[in-house]
């Protein structure tokens, strides 16, 4: 083969994945594709283009939106030549196209995150991919590379494991979040990104809260405002699911939302439900988010902006209150029973078996001390 002669574009239409239409210089080369060629089949009207430095989609026409995923990936991992894509090359009439292999094309450490990671998560509130001008995309912070074209770098200390969607290695939902709400000043959008998180079950907010305080977004007051929202909303979520626990598995009505307090003694502190005839709470636990505090709003505002050894620390001492509370219960004879926002999504009835357990071990214990239990 002369590699100086360029290859034709007309096998290409007979392939369909995004992998064998976007190539970058490095694969070319390793199919015998000289630099030379690839400029003459990206001439003005030529059968190729050039969608990212070193990165060359072998077709005319938009991009499609898996073809500009690829491509931004293709740059952001640089994939070695040992792995190259097949692709079909020029042979002579009496040549027959060989048959190639074409393994899956590595991208390195990069993965795709931001807007278009949420949208590959089925992310409604979320453009098309196809809409947006720029795809983030994660690289570890060594990587010497710069945003450019379609890709926007996003450096990163610590890589999260990826998740695979259609093949693409995407950031999971957290730090998507994350990484999306860095780019965002749209009040509104933002909020619209974290209702959605945890009211479609993507993720838990405690996990949202920690990737934005890790990423220092929490000083921002429309992010601020949205993390309020999201904490409310994760908590309205898992009271409502602790309801239908109740009613769905047959356990007795207790009394929801109370106040436990020793009569003429201290407050005991609140319990999400509570049967006093059985001397047995339920407590959701909504935390680390619900142990991010704040001094703007008091003990039960989100703490936002803490450096993460600080926001470790404190989450360690509140744990050692909450831990102190339900040892107090004990001690008077009342059985706590700690459920978490993710235990009642994924195994609601394995939860419901436990608090019933609790419900007629109670006939086995001594007697618990009174309490009056009064309304928040």
């Amino acid at each position: 083969m002369n590699h100086n002669t360029p290859l034709s574009p007309r096998p290409l239409q007979h392939l369909d994945d995004c992998r064998q239409r976007v190539l970058s210089a490095a694969q070319l080369k390793a199919q015998g594709v000289n630099s030379a060629a690839v400029n003459e089949q990206c001439r003005p009207d030529g059968p190729w283009q050039q969608l990212l430095p070193g990165v060359y989609l072998l077709h005319p026409g938009r991009p499609t939106a898996d073809e500009r995923l690829h491509a931004v990936l293709l740059y952001a991992g640089r994939p070695q030549t040992r792995t190259a894509v097949a692709v079909p090359t020029q042979t002579t009439p009496d040549e027959p196209h060989p048959p190639q292999a074409v393994p899956q094309t590595p991208y390195a450490n990069a993965m795709v995150t931001g807007l278009a990671a949420l949208a590959l998560h089925r992310f409604v509130s979320v453009p098309p991919l196809l809409s947006l001008d720029r795809i983030d995309v994660m690289v570890p912070r060594t990587r010497r590379l710069r945003s450019t074209g379609l890709a926007r770098l996003v450096r990163s200390h610590g890589m999260p494991t990826p998740q695979r969607i259609a093949g693409m290695p995407v950031a999971p939902v957290p730090r998507a979040l994350a990484d999306a709400v860095a780019q965002l000043d749209d009040a509104g959008a933002v909020r619209r990104l974290l209702t959605e998180a945890v009211r479609c079950g993507h993720c838990e907010p405690a996990a949202v809260v920690r990737e934005l305080n890790q990423a220092r977004l929490l000083t921002r007051p429309h992010v601020i405002d949205a993390v309020d929202s999201l904490i409310a909303e994760g908590r309205a979520i898992a009271e409502d699911r602790l309801y239908e626990m109740v009613r769905e598995y047959g356990l007795p009505d207790p009394l929801w939302n109370v106040d436990l307090r020793m009569p003429g003694g201290p407050h005991l502190g609140g319990v999400d439900a509570y049967w006093p005839d059985q001397a047995v709470a339920v407590e959701l636990d909504t935390s680390p988010s619900s142990r991010l505090r704040s001094s703007r709003g008091g003990p039960n505002a989100p703490r936002h902006g803490l450096r993460p050894e600080l926001q470790e620390e404190s989450d360690g001492l509140e744990w050692s209150e909450y831990a102190r509370k339900r040892e107090h219960l004990e001690r008077l004879g009342i059985t706590v029973v700690h459920l978490t926002p993710r235990k009642l999504r994924e195994s609601l009835e394995q939860q419901a078996t436990v608090v019933r357990t609790a419900l007629m071990a109670s006939v086995d214990r001594e007697p618990a001390a009174y309490v009056m239990a009064l309304p928040h």
